[in-house]
């Protein structure tokens, strides 16, 4: 990135989380404070796994503590008809290649853009997704390998068993697993969910997936400004996609001891104890801010810098460290040509806060360390502090873009929004500039700082 970036704007939004199946839903739900945590759908994965007491004592690969998070059931229906993809090819696919194209379809429709796009190979597509194990995918490994292991393991233990009943075994495990398609082994390709949206929509310019774990979404804007900014596109969708809660990534959490023993998440409250997982797909629309205004677009927001940085050798990968975060959201604020400890250099900040106690602490350490410490105005009042996570579960590689389309649409409708369980903060959130809300409230112009500033944070696991 630049030293100096190239202001560009938000013009279109879209959003598929949960408790909200698009930008209006999702606005009302931030600033009338809806809670949308709930328990795990009974067809996500087997109530056997759910062991409360697995919180102690030694980690059990197949046991999970937690069966709360955010889930989008309900509101997940594509009608793919309408992109010209046939229903036949659809049980085999991965989910979140059709959600994603559904949002992305809709963010370009908020844009207002659909008879004034640019050329069709100066728009481009980046999302963030991870690589963790999808529904799709999770089937096709039960049909491949999983049936095998299963006769297997049953012809070592009964001996007696005929290759007739061995079979039938097989048979009758791959026939629960649902119709096995090979037309849909191509909605497995993990990339694809970027280049679905480029095929279905028409889009010719770059369309292709990043992984940088929690701070992916984030990532592909940031990849998204650069292609604005070396004048490669005229337009960028940019956002990422996560819908995915296969027992096996419950397991990794579980293991990692990351879930809320309590079943509650509470960013930056003093007895935060853990995430709880969510799901869901968000998109923004991008354009050069000189390019929006001559074309007279609704502009949400303005992206004036963005910057990204790595932890390098700390104590340990999952280990989150304030030097790192410091120099990213930094290098954001020089791209700017702002001073992030300037009197009201920011009345929003959308944090990572994932409600770890070790995340949080390092957030806010990031936090004093970059804005300073102390009340921002002489009345005492301080900017606000957030996390969507405390309504929707931390979303993982969607995270950041949650937090962007929450804090654009602060922005937009000039209200501060609340952020949920915060009634005992963290004791370091006092050394901070920064306070939480527990309900919205307008974000009333200031005399002395005309312009509504917010900035948002998303760091992820490995140190990026």
């Amino acid at each position: 990135m630049t030293e100096h970036q190239v202001p560009v704007a938000i013009v279109g939004m879209s959003v598929l989380l949960p408790g909200a199946r698009g930008l209006d839903a999702y606005w009302r739900n931030l600033r009338d404070g809806v809670d949308a945590i709930g328990d795990v759908p009974a067809d996500r994965w087997d109530a056997c796994h759910y062991r409360p007491g697995a919180a102690t004592g030694p980690a059990v690969a197949d046991q999970v503590y937690c069966r709360r998070g955010g889930f989008v059931d309900g509101l997940a229906e594509v009608e793919v008809t309408r992109y010209g993809i046939m229903p036949a090819s659809v049980p085999g696919t991965e989910p979140d290649q059709l959600i994603a194209l559904d949002v992305a379809a809709a963010a370009l429709a908020d844009a207002r853009g659909g008879d004034r796009l640019p050329p069709r190979d100066r728009i481009g597509v980046v999302l963030g997704r991870g690589g963790y194990l999808g529904p799709g995918l999770a089937r096709l490994d039960q049909r491949v390998r999983t049936a095998g292991q299963l006769v297997r393991t049953l012809a070592e233990l009964l001996p007696d068993l005929r290759p007739a009943q061995l079979e039938r075994i097989r048979s009758a495990f791959t026939e629960r697993l649902g119709p096995d398609r090979p037309e849909s082994a191509i909605g497995l390709v993990p990339n694809l969910a970027a280049s679905r949206i480029a095929n279905r929509l028409d889009l010719r310019g770059p369309a292709y997936t990043v992984d940088a774990a929690c701070a992916s979404s984030l990532v592909a804007v940031d990849q998204a400004v650069t292609e604005l900014a070396t004048g490669r596109c005229d337009m960028m969708l940019a956002g990422g996609v996560h819908h995915c809660h296969d027992i096996t990534l419950w397991s990794v959490f579980s293991q990692l001891r990351a879930l809320s023993p309590t079943q509650r998440i509470r960013p930056f409250h003093r007895d935060a104890d853990g995430i709880l997982i969510g799901e869901g797909t968000g998109v923004v629309v991008l354009k050069r801010l000189a390019d929006a205004a001559r074309d007279g677009d609704r502009v949400y927001a303005v992206i004036r810098g963005t910057g990204v940085a790595g932890d390098g050798r700390t104590a340990g990968l999952a280990t989150p460290d304030p030097g790192g975060q410091t120099r990213a959201v930094r290098q954001a604020w020089r791209a700017a040509r702002l001073d992030p400890a300037a009197p009201r250099s920011i009345g929003l900040l959308e944090a990572h806060g994932t409600a770890t106690p070790a995340g949080d602490a390092a957030e806010l350490t990031t936090l004093t360390e970059v804005f300073g410490r102390g009340a921002d105005h002489r009345d005492g009042e301080r900017p606000v502090l957030g996390s969507v996570k405390s309504m929707i579960g931390h979303t993982m590689p969607a995270a950041g873009v949650a937090g962007l389309v929450k804090a654009a649409l602060a922005l937009h409708h000039a209200t501060l929004l609340p952020t949920l369980h915060c009634d005992d903060p963290h004791p370091r959130l006092a050394n901070t500039r920064f306070r939480t809300l527990d309900r919205a409230r307008p974000w009333d112009p200031d005399p002395h700082q005309p312009v509504r500033r917010a900035a948002v944070n998303a760091f992820g696991f490995g140190g990026i």
